[in-house]
């Protein structure tokens, strides 16, 4: 039954992709969030239709802690569930991702559209920089920048080393930091085709000032706050 769902779900995600992407390209000459409002139905449609095929639904925790100006988000990364589900719960936003991402066909030109800030893992020194820049490039056009400070995803209840560019970023850009941790990968893991029932919950922590304090020792604050909400789940 759980196969039948997750193929369900991977059937509805397909195809929802391609329509949206073509519509996309479409209106290719419109401002970025006239761009990001059409192509982030995609996500939205595809939170809704994982409720309805494989009964995962969403519960968020601290809703009122998310700022109205933006700011860098940093958040735990542990399956592909909170790359769609955020879209559903902040603001126009955009994310630091690896270029073989826009190779992908349809899904990567989509996210082309959208102005992400690509980095290239290769050349490490080089990609900080960028990130920083055009963190702050986005932060300064309104738009919340998102970091998934563990660089890759990890497995239900653990935790990577948090790299401090997000701080970095806020730093420079004088924004707040927002904590956010999550438990996706115990209903949608790491490289898993399955997807479990159940309700998926996303605690928001308060922002956090970047401006008295240094990027690692904000990443630490960040790292530690996440690690106890995670043995909370």
């Amino acid at each position: 039954m759980l196969f039948l769902r997750s193929i369900l779900y991977f059937l509805g995600s397909v195809v929802s992709v391609i329509i949206v992407v073509i519509l996309g390209f479409l209106f290719f000459y419109l401002p970025v969030k006239y761009r990001y409002a059409l192509i982030s139905n995609w996500a939205k449609f595809c939170i809704w239709w994982l409720k309805i095929t494989c009964n995962i639904s969403l519960q968020v925790i601290g809703r009122n802690n998310i700022p109205d100006e933006p700011c860098v988000i940093i958040s735990n990364h542990q399956s592909t569930w909170e790359t769609l589900a955020f879209q559903t719960i902040f603001n126009h936003q955009t994310w630091v991702l690896k270029k073989e991402l826009l190779w992908i066909p349809i899904f990567g030109w989509g996210l082309a559209l959208l102005e992400p800030i690509v980095i290239d893992r290769g050349e490490k020194l080089k990609a900080l920089k960028k990130v920083i820049k055009q963190g702050v490039n986005r932060l300064q056009r309104g738009i919340f920048v998102i970091i998934f400070p563990e660089g890759t995803r990890k497995k239900y209840l653990q935790l990577g080393e948090y790299q401090s560019g997000g701080a970095s970023i806020a730093k420079k850009a004088n924004v707040p930091l927002l904590p956010v941790c999550h438990n996706a990968g115990k209903y949608w893991p790491k490289g898993s085709f399955l997807k479990s029932p159940g309700t998926i919950k996303v605690s928001i922590g308060k922002p956090i000032l970047s401006d008295k304090k240094s990027a690692n020792e904000l990443t630490n604050e960040v790292y530690e706050w996440t690690k106890r909400e995670l043995s909370a789940f």
